[in-house]
């Protein structure tokens, strides 16, 4: 999780849950675009692989604590491309949810503020990739710079929900371990992009050999 116990008190942690509400609202219209899409099945087998995706991203791939919160592998930018948005945004608030539950309880306090902090930024990449991305074009044929700006415009989210939340919670404190933060979440908008495209890549490969119900239409389909 990336918002540390303790930074935002219980005096104040009321506007996380405002924040979260509205975040969840906002991921409903895209569950309904999914399901208009391609029906419920295809809704629930996407939101299934990228819970399972979530849960691998914080619990199994490398953790660093890092001024007021952790350093994450959140491939946010990866869920977008090959789920689409609407079960991604399932995914990572399940995926949040069972990693609570189950391995950190002591951040279920945090977890409205934590499901902002990685719902905004999915809307944001949303957003960009309608505005960067041709219609005529597939996800698979992304160029470098296009999949570098989709996963800085998250990571950079989710960087400045973190900000926001301790220096709500702490003031001018938070100063120094956020930008320390700040510059340690580099690495992930470096190496991201790689991966994404490495993804990319291998579901180009696997065009003909893909379930359709299991990635969103665009990966393969212009729109």
């Amino acid at each position: 999780m990336h918002i540390e116990p303790g930074i935002v008190d219980a005096a104040k942690i009321g506007l996380s849950y405002a924040t979260a509400a509205a975040a969840g609202a906002t991921g409903l219209w895209f569950v309904r675009e999914t399901l208009r899409e391609r029906g419920l099945p295809s809704l629930l087998a996407r939101a299934a692989v990228a819970t399972v995706g979530t849960f691998v991203f914080f619990e199994v791939l490398p953790t660093f604590s890092v001024g007021v919160s952790e350093v994450h592998f959140i491939l946010g930018s990866t869920l977008f491309l090959i789920l689409g948005a609407g079960p991604a945004a399932i995914g990572l608030v399940l995926g949040l949810l069972l990693q609570g539950l189950f391995f950190a309880p002591d951040d279920l306090p945090q977890f409205a503020m934590n499901v902002t902090t990685l719902l905004v930024p999915l809307y944001a990449l949303t957003a960009l990739a309608r505005r960067i991305i041709a219609p005529g074009t597939a996800y698979v044929d992304l160029r470098y710079g296009q999949v570098l700006a989709l996963s800085a415009t998250y990571q950079a989210g989710v960087v400045a929900w973190v900000a926001s939340w301790a220096f709500y919670g702490m003031g001018a404190e938070a100063l120094a371990p956020t930008a320390t933060f700040a510059l340690a979440y580099m690495l992930v908008i470096v190496l991201e992009p790689l991966v994404d495209l490495a993804v990319l890549a291998l579901a180009k490969a696997l065009r003909d050999k893909t379930p359709a119900g299991l990635v969103t239409p665009r990966l393969h389909t212009p729109a």
